[in-house]
């Protein structure tokens, strides 16, 4: 998913200013971490109905960016 920032919003007066899915208080975090805790997308859906599987991807695209930028001096 190249186009992730229409999903993944930052409001630094919403949750501290962690990026988080369509303005809503769910953080990119939360959903990364139902992910590393081995929920399927279903589950997540689930969890969070008010989610759809493109903002799990979106999601997914913006870790994926972010961490493809961190640099590590050594």
């Amino acid at each position: 998913m190249n186009d992730y920032l229409k999903y993944i919003t930052i409001d630094p007066n919403q949750r501290s200013g962690k990026p988080c899915v369509r303005g809503l208080r769910i953080t990119v975090f939360e959903v990364l971490s139902y992910l590393a805790a081995g929920d399927s997308y279903e589950d997540i859906l689930e969890h969070f109905p008010m989610l759809t599987k493109e903002d799990i991807l979106a999601c997914l695209a913006y870790a994926a960016d972010v961490e493809g930028k961190i640099q590590i001096a050594s």
